[in-house]
């Protein structure tokens, strides 16, 4: 037995989540439901615009281990904080979500503990506006053989690669997790991200065990419409997940198909619903599940995290897998 079920390396934001309309959006020069990395300067003036801010541990592959472990996994995760009160806070909100947080808060240095401004609107969508802070400082001195080398799935989230020390961070932690006979695969986040990335996802695609995309990023990695883009995939990848935006959830192995058809909900906030589909797909991954029920798993965590505010469960997901005959 190894010492983790899953270890995911990414980006260890504190998510800073308040609500807001259009017209705020537009005053701001935010651009709506998108991701943008600002400076710090730009981060502090939309920080203090912010009213009725809700704060909680974030960072797209640290909400995917929230939830897994939620469904009771153990879990690893890989990241950089500066020991400052961000930080600090940080550290501690994952050891109590039952996640090893394995690299201790980083004193001195001048990067704050990263965060990201998140604007929810009142139809549900987030635009997040990101200061990667000290997190873009993760390089592969943060990854020991001890986590990566005793995980028996790894998780990576592609934002990682916009740094140089970022992505020898990731090539060593796969390195290690499939010399020890772990399965190592990655999240695409987000088309911009591919499209800064294409050769090196491209390439990944090739060589990892899964990856887990929407509509937009697996038609922006091979730029074309997505029944060619999955085609492709499927020559390329061991696993390949699309996910479309309450639509059908499409996973591909080799010559197995499933289609997962999705009940569709209108979302409180939408923040956190790809973090938590690929929670319940790789519950489903880890445990030798079928290809549909991982699928079908991955739907029902999503659809739990877009009834209310935050990216986190507040349910308890495996209860709900009973109830849809899953488990």
């Amino acid at each position: 037995m190894k010492k983790y079920q899953v270890v995911g390396i990414g980006n260890a934001v504190v998510d800073v989540i308040s609500q807001s309309d259009d017209s705020f959006l537009d005053l701001m020069g935010i651009q709506k439901g998108i991701m943008q990395l600002v400076e710090r300067e730009r981060g502090e003036l939309l920080y203090g615009a912010m009213t009725n801010r809700i704060q909680a541990p974030g960072g797209s592959v640290a909400n995917t281990l929230a939830g897994l472990g939620n469904l009771g996994l153990t879990t690893g995760f890989i990241g950089r904080v500066h020991d400052d009160a961000l930080g600090r806070f940080y550290a501690d909100a994952m050891a109590k979500d039952g996640t090893d947080f394995v690299n201790a808060p980083v004193a001195g240095g001048e990067m704050p503990t990263s965060r990201s401004m998140i604007f929810v609107s009142p139809d549900g969508e987030r635009s997040m506006n990101t200061y990667l802070g000290i997190s873009s400082e993760l390089g592969p001195g943060d990854v020991s053989d001890d986590v990566a080398g005793q995980a028996e799935v790894l998780f990576l989230e592609g934002y990682l690669y916009d740094k140089p020390k970022g992505k020898q961070a990731f090539e060593k932690a796969v390195k290690l997790c499939r010399q020890a006979g772990g399965k190592a695969g990655i999240a695409l986040s987000d088309p911009f991200c591919v499209e800064r990335h294409r050769d090196d996802f491209r390439r990944l695609v090739k060589e990892l065990d899964y990856v887990i995309g929407n509509q937009h990023e697996w038609e922006s990695l091979y730029q074309t419409d997505l029944s060619s883009a999955l085609e492709q995939a499927a020559q390329d990848a061991g696993l390949v997940v699309c996910t479309r935006s309450g639509q059908d959830v499409v996973l591909v192995r080799g010559a197995e198909e499933a289609v997962v058809p999705v009940t569709e909900i209108t979302p409180v906030d939408a923040t956190g619903a790809g973090d938590q589909f690929a929670a319940g797909f790789l519950y489903g991954y880890a445990t030798g599940a079928p290809l549909e029920v991982a699928g079908r798993m991955g739907c029902v965590a999503a659809a739990e995290v877009i009834g209310h505010l935050g990216a986190r469960p507040e349910a308890d997901t495996k209860a709900l897998f009973k109830q849809a005959g899953l488990l």
